[in-house]
């Protein structure tokens, strides 16, 4: 089967057919996205060889779309496609700014170039907005668009050590955009900044902004379905910087623990346990090594984010009673991000989910809606956990789910 005959353009394939293709497209074994479904391995090949009566229900179809990373649901099932804010959110209001913003690079420099300091401040002060506000998209909305401007013009405006400088904080600053467009349908707009944000990186020849790009295009790749060039940049970003690791700064040090995460999680995606604990294991020295109180903005690596860590790759492995006991322990993690602890919340509900403890599903995200409204708005998994406790939960529990499916303006 080739592109012109794939899942999204081909009207005479069948569903399985269309999953077989993504599947394989993705490069995943039927034992993974079975797993990461939460079916058996016949479950699916019956489905794939379309030996059911019927098709699957919406709630496993949104499930099966984002274990492949497909834009939309027609790309499976062919009829005509279902909104993408169905399972990936909305575009937020400031999204078209910030769009602007990043695309009015200064081919030709003019206006009033920002002293670095006081670049470096008002970044710093995006950072602690960030974390510090539970409806952080829209502090952020408001702050992106002339922070990116000006340092983009600084980038181009400044010479010699100054000019790697503002690279650096035009490397993060890139990062920061990242973080307001995750989850949102604006893919092409990610890949620009992660790509922009390694090559402003490499022009400011600094360890530190470099791990960073890193960690932010490994993610962008991982998230796309890529898992080998998730690993190979990771390594490879790993592998420059190892010379720097003799005796680094905090920040750095910390770094290199969110990079060896990464890995961990990558490997998760992909069905590999014991490579994903091992490299969980050595992120977690790297954390002891860390003072007790520090937390980096830009990764949220810390001591008290590894156990949030932990639930995320045991629920990846689909390792149910694993997720449950690392849920458990680290459910009142005192996460000092209302958007990251939003997320664990959601990572706590989806290993409630592997329990098939419905009850649990639904009070954990409240409790992520109130940590952060706008994270669990724009989460795809919150959202499919919602769209299957509407359909098909238990009857006494959908009246409280589809209050909860209104607050986040989910569609169902």
């Amino acid at each position: 089967m080739n592109d012109a005959s794939n899942g999204s353009t081909d009207p005479v394939l069948t569903v399985g057919q269309r999953i077989k293709y993504w599947r394989e497209r993705r490069g995943m074994t039927q034992e993974i996205l079975a797993g990461l479904v939460g079916k058996s391995v016949s479950w699916l090949k019956s489905v794939e060889a379309g030996r059911l009566q019927q098709n699957p229900r919406l709630p496993i179809l949104l499930q099966l779309a984002e274990a492949l990373r497909v834009r939309d649901l027609s790309m499976l099932t062919g009829d005509q496609s279902m909104p993408v804010r169905m399972f990936t959110g909305p575009g937020h209001p400031a999204l078209e700014a910030v769009r602007q913003a990043i695309n009015a690079t200064p081919l030709r420099p003019a206006g009033t170039v920002q002293p670095l300091d006081h670049l470096r401040g008002r970044l710093d002060a995006a950072w602690r907005v960030r974390h510090a506000t539970a409806d952080h998209r829209t502090a952020l909305g408001r702050l992106l668009p002339a922070l990116i401007r000006d340092a983009q013009l600084a980038a181009v405006m400044y010479r010699g050590e100054d000019r790697r400088r503002a690279n650096a904080l035009l490397a993060e600053t890139y990062g920061l955009a990242q973080m307001f467009l995750a989850y949102q349908p604006a893919q092409d707009l990610l890949w620009r900044v992660a790509d922009r944000a390694l090559t402003a990186a490499q022009e400011a020849d600094d360890p530190l902004a470099l791990t960073c790009a890193v960690w932010f295009l490994g993610q962008a790749y991982r998230d796309s379905g890529d898992f080998e060039a998730a690993r190979a940049i990771n390594q490879q970003g790993m592998a420059a910087v190892q010379p720097h690791m003799v005796d680094p700064e905090v920040d750095l040090l910390a770094m290199w623990g969110a990079l060896n995460f990464e890995l961990a999680f990558t490997a998760a995606r992909v069905g590999d346990a014991g490579e994903a604990w091992s490299y969980w294991e050595k992120a977690d020295r790297v954390a002891a090594r860390l003072p007790g109180d520090y937390y980096q903005p830009w990764t949220s690596f810390s001591r008290v984010i590894m156990g949030a860590h932990a639930v995320t790759l045991a629920v990846e492995l689909s390792q149910a009673g694993e997720s449950a006991r690392q849920a458990e322990r680290a459910v009142s993690a005192s996460i000092p991000s209302h958007p990251r602890r939003g997320r664990h919340l959601i990572e706590v509900a989806r290993a409630h989910r592997l329990q098939r403890d419905h009850e649990a599903v639904l009070g954990t995200l409240e409790l992520a809606r109130q940590a952060a409204p706008e994270t669990i708005r724009y989460n795809g998994y919150a959202r499919r956990m919602l769209v299957e406790l509407v359909e098909t939960g238990p009857a006494p529990l959908r009246p409280r789910a589809r209050e909860l499916a209104d607050k986040i303006a989910l569609m169902v």
